[in-house]
């Protein structure tokens, strides 16, 4: 542990002093992250495929050699994949792969014989054999075929032109790799390796998966080689064809240095050229951080297409820009995505959470101006609406699966707020274990894989965080009464939730007091509502700021300094904002009978007053009749008077 922290501290400061050339180039847009997830949900939303359409044929494809023929130019594929398998049950005699039936088999051969016993229903190429195969034995067949991979949009398989340039582009995310060749879809199967000729029409060159280990030119085409040898999903298969300009980058590792193959349209290649520097401390942070690039002895790339937003493809990512953000987001895909994958795209939040929160890492480190104020986005972002888990519960949805809101901002954000949980040495740790778990590295992981390698550090169940801030839906809402006394302070924290499905979120948090001349921060764990703290601080202080880091997410909060004797009533509000009605829990030794509480408009008009009944601890307001917009409210009694806020949102056409 103590060597994995100095190597993280070592690397992180030259990322520093990197950072200081690159300052200019670093920008913060708050709208770079909804570009990210709406370019993956439009490219993606066309070529979702109901679960029931994933072939789970019981074998595991070990290899993929693939050889295709295309010119951009027309808006074809054709030639032939051979698939190595292995039978994993004794009864094996059909192998079933995934292919559109817009795609025509034109022969099939196994052990160097043409093949006859197949059949292409329902976008699945079934091969039955005479007998069962020997269980557990490798084998493999090769499927020819042609044709025009189906029209679905934005993806899967799309011919088009950059300033009048023929370009043909794949992007397979979820299902979508049946439309252009035979395959295993779904998230069960990494082939080990897979090697891809590509005969490309000249004078276009190949961008894909992989080392380009030779290129063999004829008198109209040339072959290119592309050879990966690391586990690959289907989804993260690619391939690209035009007249890319390419330029090389190095990145040092100590001794060791890493490869950066571009290919871009030439048009944008200065462009490019300007920009993708920036690349360089953003792999070298990550390397500090979660270990050396994945794919080291092959290549990192970027590889230009027409999508708005990137596509982790593994070791050769498709953007459209090149921008800070969507750099470091596909970037941090290859640890999280590609080496370990999400098993089910419930889960899709360890891929897009992770990858979301990397980016802010790149600000922490590299500019950390910047840093709070991503924090400060997402959590806006999040609170903007009162519900919704990172849990995708809803898997034939792409518009969930890809949801801006919650799978990546709230999946980067409770990352974030479990840092604070477990600190940062324990937060790393457990984080560098998920990913070279062996059972997980390379692989597929769910979220039960991720909370045991945290448990494992935090040394305690970690259940209630994953049940509030996963499965869970909503956010915590604040109300903090306070006062001083000579040097001792004092404040009740009382929370609400935005949502029932979380009765109370427990969190660390943070309070700053402060003067104009002095100031210290307290932290606090927060474990039910109407929590009293009391610290001791050296000056007066005239305010208390709440989560002045921006740590946590939260929203609506209050915060008001009161006499020492109102820390006894408290007033807490639900649902804020509200809609049709608001309901007011108070409690403390003031509240009752003599309390009442008054609501005015903006204009200071008293709208509404509420008069609780003895012994009773809510009242609820109707507010259907309310104009949408800011309200103030006072919560009164025998010597006592709390203030506050709610808000009245549009109703829902």
């Amino acid at each position: 542990m103590k060597k994995a922290v100095s190597t993280i501290r070592a690397v992180v400061f030259g990322c520093f002093l990197f950072s200081g050339l690159l300052s200019a180039q670093v920008t913060f847009n708050p709208a770079d992250l909804n570009t990210i997830a709406k370019g993956e949900l439009d490219a993606h939303a066309r070529i979702l495929r109901p679960a029931k359409g994933i072939t789970t044929s019981a074998c595991k494809v070990t290899y993929y050699s693939c050889y295709w023929t295309i010119d951009p130019s027309l808006d074809t594929i054709s030639g032939y994949v051979t698939v190595y398998f292995i039978p994993k049950q004794a009864s094996f005699d059909t192998l079933a792969l995934d292919m559109n039936q817009a795609l025509v088999v034109s022969g099939i051969l196994y052990h160097n014989t043409q093949y006859y016993r197949w059949d292409h229903p329902q976008d699945q190429l079934r091969i039955g054999f005479s007998n069962s195969l020997p269980e557990n034995k490798k084998d493999s067949v090769t499927v020819f075929y042609h044709g025009v991979p189906p029209n679905t949009g934005l993806g899967s398989f799309v011919q088009s032109t950059h300033k009048g340039t023929p370009v043909i582009w794949t992007l397979s995310e979820p299902y979508g790799a049946s439309d252009w060749w035979p395959c295993k879809n779904g998230l069960t199967d990494k082939a080990d390796s897979i090697d891809i000729y590509i005969n490309a029409a000249l004078p276009y060159k190949t961008a894909t998966n992989g080392l380009l280990v030779s290129s063999v030119q004829g008198p109209a085409s040339t072959v290119f080689h592309w050879k990966h040898r690391y586990p690959i999903a289907t989804y993260l298969v690619c391939l690209a064809v035009t007249n890319y300009a390419s330029f090389t980058q190095q990145v040092p590792f100590g001794n060791d240095t890493l490869r950066l193959v571009n290919y871009i349209y030439p048009e944008d290649s200065t462009t490019a050229a300007d920009q993708l520097p920036l690349i360089i401390p953003m792999i070298q942070l990550y390397d500090s951080l979660f270990g050396i690039y994945p794919f080291q002895k092959e290549k990192y790339g970027h590889a230009e297409f027409g999508v708005g937003g990137g596509m982790e493809h593994q070791t050769m990512t498709f953007v459209n820009a090149f921008q800070f953000e969507l750099i470091a987001h596909e970037l941090a895909h290859q640890w999280f995505g590609d080496k370990v994958t999400c098993g089910s795209w419930t889960d899709i939040w360890l891929n897009e959470g992770f990858a979301t929160y990397l980016s802010g890492l790149c600000y922490e480190h590299l500019d950390p101006g910047l840093w709070q104020r991503f924090r400060q986005v997402r959590i806006a972002q999040i609170t903007a609406l009162p519900g919704g888990s990172v849990y995708c519960p809803d898997t034939s949805d792409v518009s969930r699966i890809f949801n801006s809101r919650l799978t990546y901002a709230k999946g980067a954000m409770i990352l974030h707020q479990l840092r604070s949980v477990m600190g940062d040495s324990g937060f790393f740790a457990a984080l560098n274990n998920y990913l070279n778990d062996f059972g997980l590295a390379y692989g597929f992981a769910r979220t039960s894989d991720l909370k045991a390698h945290l448990e494992s550090v935090y040394g305690e169940s970690l259940s209630w965080y994953f049940n509030d801030w996963f499965t869970g839906e909503g956010y915590p809402q604040y109300l903090v009464n306070w006062t001083q006394t000579g040097d001792s302070v004092s404040f009740t924290i009382h929370q609400t939730q935005s949502s029932s499905t979380v009765s109370f979120f427990k969190l660390p948090l943070e309070l700053k007091l402060k003067n104009a001349t002095h100031d210290t921060l307290i932290r606090i764990i927060n474990s039910y509502s109407g929590e009293m703290f009391n610290v001791r601080i050296p000056f007066k202080a005239d305010s208390l700021i709440f989560d002045p880091n921006s740590q946590i997410i939260s929203g609506n909060n209050t915060v008001n300094a009161v006499a020492g004797h109102e820390l006894q009533a408290s007033l807490q509000l639900a649902p804020n904002p509200a809609a049709d009605y608001i309901t007011f829990r108070f409690g403390g030794l003031n509240a009752g009978g003599q309390s009442i509480i008054r609501v005015y408009d903006n204009s200071g008009r008293m709208r509404d007053e509420v008069i609780p009944g003895p012994g009773t601890r809510e009242a609820t307001l109707d507010t259907h009749e309310y104009v949408p917009g800011l309200y103030f409210y006072t919560f009164s009694g025998n010597n006592f008077t709390i203030r506050g806020k709610f808000i009245i949102k549009p109703v829902d056409p």
